[in-house]
């Protein structure tokens, strides 16, 4: 690769970069994720304390609001990739950065900005739960801890690049919303008898869930990482296939 298409490309995961950090909606959206997380860590964590002492299981309860801790992150990677299409700013965009297929690259890429915010905001359910369950539950090893707030960390950063590779496919922000909540809050619930464990959701669900010794451990956290990805890279690629295609 030349001097000034590694330049190039540098400046195009800039540019996204920028727009992602001063999208107000963005910081709403993760403020508000953390607020709501650790109200639910409240709730679970009390409804923990009123069972049996000692049975308890902190990364469990800490860990119990990621169910719906991942809409905040599934908002989030819509907005990203649709805010451009309110407002016709993808033509401007586009004739400013005319390779497409860069240019989709960088914005999801662009989203390691979720990485620091998905850690800080799983851990801090964690931390709560330890605050105030520590002399009641079931302890729990560093680094079984420390895998599980990775995993954690790991599946939000890969439920928003998917969720940003579907709002580019369908390029309005209501829709994709509604595809995607129907689906990870009424479709997967109701039916996860019959669904394969190798959705996106479910297999994710294996990345950052200590195993348990009660239950039949479908996936291993590396098997619900791998099968994530691919789920991830999928939509990504599709998205960019489309995006070079489709008029603006």
């Amino acid at each position: 690769m030349s001097v000034s298409s590694g330049r190039k490309i540098t400046q195009i995961l800039g540019a996204e970069l920028d727009k992602l950090v001063t999208l107000p909606w963005i910081w709403l959206t993760l403020i508000g994720t953390f607020i709501v997380n650790l109200v639910l860590a409240a709730a679970f964590t009390s409804a923990g304390l009123q069972g049996e002492a000692g049975t308890q299981s902190i990364l469990n309860t800490g860990l119990a609001s990621m169910g719906y801790l991942q809409a905040g992150f599934i908002i989030l990677g819509i907005l990203a990739a649709c805010s451009e299409y309110t407002g016709g700013q993808i033509r401007t965009t586009l004739t400013t950065t005319p390779w497409r297929g860069f240019q989709l690259c960088a914005k999801h890429l662009a989203a390691i900005i979720t990485i620091p915010a998905a850690f800080i905001i799983a851990a801090s359910g964690v931390l709560y739960t330890f605050i105030r369950m520590r002399n009641t539950a079931v302890g729990f090893e560093i680094d079984t801890m420390v895998e599980a707030l990775f995993g954690a960390t790991g599946y939000l950063t890969l439920t928003t690049l998917l969720s940003a590779a579907v709002g580019a496919l369908l390029r309005r922000t209501t829709p994709a919303l509604v595809v995607l909540l129907g689906y990870y809050f009424v479709v997967s619930p109701l039916s996860r008898g019959f669904l394969p464990n190798y959705l996106p959701d479910t297999a994710g669900y294996y990345m950052y869930m200590p195993p348990s010794s009660d239950e039949i451990n479908v996936l291993t956290p590396m098997q619900g990482t791998g099968i994530s990805m691919l789920w991830t890279l999928i939509f990504i690629t599709a998205a960019i296939v489309f995006y070079r295609k489709r008029d603006a």
